[in-house]
């Protein structure tokens, strides 16, 4: 995957990928372009000059002209391309939902609509039909290109790597039962927002959906070697098989599995101390 390569990777469906490769990024953020007159902009991604100049040369290079640009969730890698399109492009509509901040969202993002579960758009005579999936953070939208089953992930699920989950406005409950909501759609791909397309969706899915289940486990067993702890005793333990280079981000999830656990009257903590019921 090359940044600013435009790629076909179905029928009408084309992929750039802006250069802004991470650990937390994969190969980049992945930018959609649906159609190929009246093209949907889905996640324009981070505002650097060169992906805007891209997604632009894209649009001119198709033979057609932005209709919309929708975003799955404002996470600074996914939205702040739209206030930069939104300047290029006055008049073309902004479609997206908005969430408190706390601390990690895109504070330009100013959607000329807002979006909701159902929601479906025209996009060519196809239909493009919006998911709420919460859990990575509380806006976060899925979206399905109906004719082809192709799923757009976002946040949700990534190729290659298991998404953070960042407390208070990601959440481990919503997170596990939006994949699981995922499995009743008629799903044959995934474009996730970060690496390449999955054609196996269910079985990537359901293959999240047990590996949260088994780091809850991991967890939870991590309390027969530290009964009461905070979460570096916890992380210690619970993600012993992961470099510990990885366990201030594994922090983040960690802390989400307790908060779920929290939730689930499981567990309780007193001034950062956690412990089983």
């Amino acid at each position: 995957m090359q940044a600013g390569v435009l790629e076909t990777i179905l029928p009408s469906i084309h992929r750039l990928v802006a250069p802004n490769p991470s650990v937390l990024t994969g190969p980049g953020t992945n930018t959609y372009l649906l159609g190929n007159k009246s093209i949907t902009v889905l996640d324009p991604g981070p505002d650097i000059p060169e992906h805007i100049e891209a997604i632009v040369a894209a649009v001119h290079s198709l033979g057609g002209e932005i209709e919309r640009i929708v975003t799955t969730h404002t996470h600074p890698d996914h939205s702040p391309g739209a206030a930069e399109l939104q300047l290029r492009f006055p008049g073309v509509p902004v479609i997206g939902a908005r969430v408190a901040d706390d601390g990690h969202q895109d504070p330009r993002f100013a959607p000329t609509s807002g979006l909701a579960h159902d929601d479906c758009f025209d996009v060519e005579g196809q239909i493009l039909r919006a998911i709420h999936t919460p859990g990575h953070v509380a806006n976060h939208y899925c979206f399905i290109e109906e004719t082809s089953g192709c799923v757009f992930t976002g946040d949700h699920i990534m190729q290659g790597s298991t998404v953070v989950i960042i407390p208070p406005a990601g959440d481990m409950a919503d997170y596990v039962d939006s994949l699981k909501l995922l499995l009743g759609y008629p799903m044959r791909y995934l474009a996730p927002g970060h690496g390449s397309l999955i054609d196996t969706p269910h079985a990537e899915v359901e293959g999240l959906v047990a590996h949260r289940q088994g780091r809850e486990a991991r967890i939870v067993a991590a309390f027969n070697e530290v009964p009461k702890g905070d979460l570096d005793d916890l992380v210690a333990v619970a993600y012993r098989d992961v470099d510990v280079s990885i366990h201030p981000i594994a922090k983040l999830s960690l802390s989400a599995h307790l908060l779920k656990l929290e939730k689930e009257s499981r567990a309780t903590q007193n001034q950062g101390q956690w412990e089983l019921i």
